[in-house]
């Protein structure tokens, strides 16, 4: 059996309240007899004549009084299901919300980021998921809002917005030997052992290949899952890492910045989501709110 012609509804829930073919008309933007014939199709997919002439105008039939007491409110729930999504109350909105982000992300953005939520929407519970696994499947199912991050691979089939840029710097304790040197030569800085952050546990990075077109090699002793990870582990030893600036922006205590000696390319970080939350009243908000979080940490102290 074929689906019902939802158009059919609307036309009835018109036919049934006003008892008259051109009354109903009227209210659709019909002529006449494009009302008659959806009258006609009408009375074929239901089996009943509905309308019947009582004189000069149109009596109901039992079935047609039967169905007055429905049709209007199904008609009503098809256009809210068919019509734009309305504006929302963002100060009442109770929902929650998960973001997968990194450490390092969670650690400078999301104390910024909660008091917004908290401010425009109290209702609002944001659960922070960590990126060890960046597979997108978990976006497709649902089971996470947005994934934050650097994302070196996108598919056409999910949205992404950038957020901010940010670029890797070299960090040691305080007192470390190239501390005392004004300029760092890539030979000084290759010569150090490095604490390496992978969330792969990979040995190798971007830094590795640069060192590499100049014949020179460094050696990793360590390799850690997070930023803040390797500046604990600097702070209590010669080793030297690479970490985001904006972790560092702000200062770090035991933790000088050093001038990179190999320049490397800006990294961009984005957000994703599946575009089945693209018109979501609720989840544009909250993509609003993480830009603007962002947005205010780039131009504000850390």
């Amino acid at each position: 059996m074929a689906d019902p012609d939802l158009n059919l509804l609307i036309a009835l829930d018109a036919l049934l309240a006003e008892g008259s073919v051109v009354k109903a008309a009227r209210r659709l933007g019909l002529s006449e007899s494009a009302m008659s014939r959806t009258l006609a199709r009408l009375r074929e997919v239901t089996g009943d004549p509905l309308l019947v002439r009582a004189g000069r105008g149109l009596v109901p039939t039992p079935r047609a009084i039967q169905l007055r007491e429905r049709v209007p409110n199904l008609a009503e729930e098809v256009r809210a299901v068919l019509r734009p999504a309305e504006a929302i109350d963002i100060a009442r909105l109770e929902r929650s919300f998960t973001l997968r982000a990194s450490e390092s992300f969670i650690e400078v953005y999301a104390a910024r980021l909660v008091g917004r939520v908290a401010a425009e929407a109290p209702g609002v519970l944001l659960r922070f998921a960590p990126r060890g696994n960046r597979d997108a499947q978990a976006l497709r199912d649902g089971l996470i809002d947005l994934d934050i991050g650097v994302h070196s691979e996108t598919t056409p089939e999910l949205k992404v917005q950038s957020l901010l840029r940010d670029r890797l710097v070299a960090v040691v304790r305080e007192g470390h030997p190239l501390t005392r040197l004004e300029t760092v030569t890539p030979e000084q800085y290759a010569a150090c052992s490095h604490v390496l952050t992978s969330r792969r546990g990979l040995v190798r990075d971007r830094m590795d290949e640069a060192l590499a077109a100049l014949g020179l090699a460094r050696k990793v002793v360590a390799v850690v899952p997070s930023f803040p990870a390797a500046l604990a582990i600097v702070r209590a030893s010669d080793l030297t890492a690479l970490v985001s600036e904006r972790q560092v922006a702000a200062g770090v205590a035991g933790v000088r910045i050093l001038p990179l000696p190999i320049a490397l390319d800006e990294v961009v970080v984005t957000q994703m989501w599946h575009p089945r939350q693209d018109a979501d009243p609720a989840h544009r908000w909250l993509r609003g709110v993480v830009l603007g979080a962002c947005r205010e940490a780039a131009v504000s102290p850390l």
